[in-house]
């Protein structure tokens, strides 16, 4: 590196530019390159210069540390190419030498570039394909912006939002109506899968609201009542209800935890499990007549109607009535909720549509490689696909409605929690 001081440097560099265009009227295309060269070389000297507390020309003092040891050459990107600068090596110092400025112009990885990176691994990219997408964007087939590894690095930034999470206080969140269900995945790592819980809510303001993600070995009783413990932990009101499917493990849990709430059977995977036992001859009435217990005007009319259709084909198809005589308190239970509502809360949908998000996700990694990349990626999914959903509507006429059922259940003895419209 010279030695010149930064004006001399620039004179030098302008009688050039002079002679080239004295002697053939143009001027060489390096020409910014070669001035920006000397304006960051003096920049770092003088960075060096104020580190140490004297110039290049002058002597050590006894109690001053760290002494100049050369340059290295290295290159930073400019919008007029690559320009190749002197780095000032220091040693003698009580840490590392690092110079801030070049910090500051070879940075590339922006807080835009970071967040650009979580976003499109959260929605669908995979690190190859992230790694790919930046490389052509940094227009040199031979550099990315981001490496793959880096992409690794950046994407943990979502482990720390979901830790964030899973630790946050709920006492806030009004919930009204709660969803249990879970999702398997593939993990590389203990060559096999493991079991996603996931609790959703309906709030008093209608917004669905993701309260819980948890990993268990499978649907156990003891993982969801782990679950379900975790957001009583963290002072989560008392739902009014709470929609399950039929896993035996989960609807002990839920019991545990809430006797007091109104437990609701999924009637999506009830009529599943009815029709798989009807002929096929008998499916389209059977199906007819299930979605007449379903839709019935209230609780009263859907338990005659149940008790019609045992009645009518209990001799002839035994074990489609004995499902649906399984659990049908519990299947019959949203019927006693307001009439807009029931179609949102009778069955698990809101979880199963954050599981069509997630496995979209997650088929661009087929196998994740253990259960930090398996939770963060699912947790980034499902909190972004629940922000495009729309809100329940609870209106005067749902909120009278609801406090008819709080009536009755508080006359049957039972604790329910009142509920206040947003």
């Amino acid at each position: 590196m010279s030695n010149l001081p930064c004006d001399d440097r620039l004179a030098q560099v302008s009688d050039q530019l002079r002679q080239e265009l004295s002697s053939s009227g143009e001027l060489a295309g390096d020409w910014v390159r070669r001035a920006a060269r000397v304006l960051v070389e003096q920049m770092l000297a003088a960075e060096v210069d104020e580190t140490l507390g004297r110039q290049s020309y002058q002597r050590r003092e006894q109690d001053q540390a760290g002494y100049r040891n050369g340059s290295k050459l290295r290159s930073i990107k400019t919008a007029e190419g690559k320009v190749e600068v002197e780095l000032p090596q220091v040693r003698g110092l009580d840490e590392p030498y690092r110079s801030a400025i070049w910090r500051a112009l070879g940075k590339r990885r922006t807080a835009a570039l970071e967040n650009l990176a979580i976003e499109a691994y959260a929605r669908g990219l995979s690190t190859r394909d992230l790694e790919d997408l930046l490389k052509s964007l940094s227009g040199e087939e031979e550099q990315t912006l981001l490496s793959r590894s880096s992409v690794s690095r950046v994407t943990e930034a979502l482990w720390e939002e979901f830790e964030a999470f899973s630790k946050r206080d709920l006492s806030n969140v009004d919930v009204v109506y709660l969803f249990c269900d879970g999702v398997y995945e593939s993990l590389r790592r203990v060559g096999g899968c493991t079991a996603i819980l996931v609790t959703w809510g309906i709030c008093s303001n209608g917004a669905k609201v993701l309260l819980h993600l948890s990993v268990g070995s499978k649907e156990s009783y003891d993982a969801w009542l782990e679950h379900l413990r975790s957001l009583v932990s963290r002072n989560l009101p008392l739902p009014l209800t709470v929609t399950t499917d039929g896993a035996p493990g989960l609807i002990k849990a839920v019991e545990a935890m809430w006797p007091e709430a109104e437990r609701i059977r999924c009637w999506f995977h009830k009529m599943q499990n009815v029709l798989d036992k009807v002929p096929d001859d008998m499916r389209e009435m059977i199906k007819r007549q299930l979605h007449e217990v379903r839709d019935a005007s209230d609780h009263e009319a859907g338990q005659r109607r149940a008790a019609e259709m045992i009645k009518q084909h209990q001799r002839q198809i035994p074990a489609a009535m004995a499902c649906l005589a399984d659990d049908l308190d519990a299947t019959l239970a949203h019927l006693k909720l307001p009439t807009l509502h029931q179609k949102s809360v009778r069955t698990t949908n809101l979880c199963e549509r954050s599981f069509v998000e997630e496995r979209r996700r997650s088929k661009v990694i087929p196998h994740l490689f253990d259960e930090r990349s398996c939770l963060k990626l699912v947790f980034a999914t499902l909190v972004r696909a629940s922000e495009r959903w729309r809100v329940v509507t609870f209106n005067k006429l749902e909120q009278q409605q609801l406090e008819n059922y709080i009536r009755a259940r508080q006359a049957m003895g039972k604790k329910v929690r009142n509920v206040k419209a947003a």
